[in-house]
């Protein structure tokens, strides 16, 4: 995974803020590449275990039809109204499929840790419930890339 930053290095979150911001935020973008090369972006809820973003989507859906041919991805991650106030993470890679699809809640250890952390964030459950219509798909970021205007000076903030 790569997190440096060529240009912006700045307003770049530490890996504490990026953790903390992507788990404390709720919903995403996720952009993929449609038949014939066009993106597609929609919003999805997510959860983050401090290495991957897991997504949990509806399996008949466009998405996921999208990252069945082609598993590229990029996802953004973004909140703040005024300029000032604007932070956010992309990050990039190509997907993989975890557990059953559609998900009815079979035994699957890889997936303990990330449907807790979606249950308890989205639903305020302690286990995940299971509707056989969406599944999880894992991102592993290549490549990470973060801002935080709070970090810029007044001066700079208006120019």
């Amino acid at each position: 995974m790569t997190v440096t930053q060529r240009r912006g290095r700045k307003i770049m979150m530490t890996p504490g803020e990026l953790d903390e911001f992507l788990t404390s935020q709720r919903t995403c973008r996720v952009a993929t590449v449609s038949t014939g090369g066009a993106p597609h972006v929609s919003a999805l809820w997510f959860a983050w275990d401090g290495t991957s973003l897991w997504l949990y989507s509806v399996v008949r859906s466009k998405r996921w039809a999208d990252l069945r041919r082609d598993p590229r991805v990029a996802v953004v991650v973004d909140t703040g109204e005024e300029y000032d106030q604007l932070r956010g993470v992309e990050l990039s890679g190509t997907v993989e499929f975890v557990g059953e699809a559609p998900r009815v809640g079979d035994l699957c250890a890889e997936l303990d840790v990330p449907e807790t952390l979606f249950a308890r964030k989205n639903f305020g459950l302690e286990e995940m419930p299971h509707d056989g219509r969406h599944a999880w798909v894992r991102l592993t970021p290549e490549k990470i890339v973060s801002w935080d205007f709070r970090k810029l000076g007044s001066a700079q903030r208006h120019a």
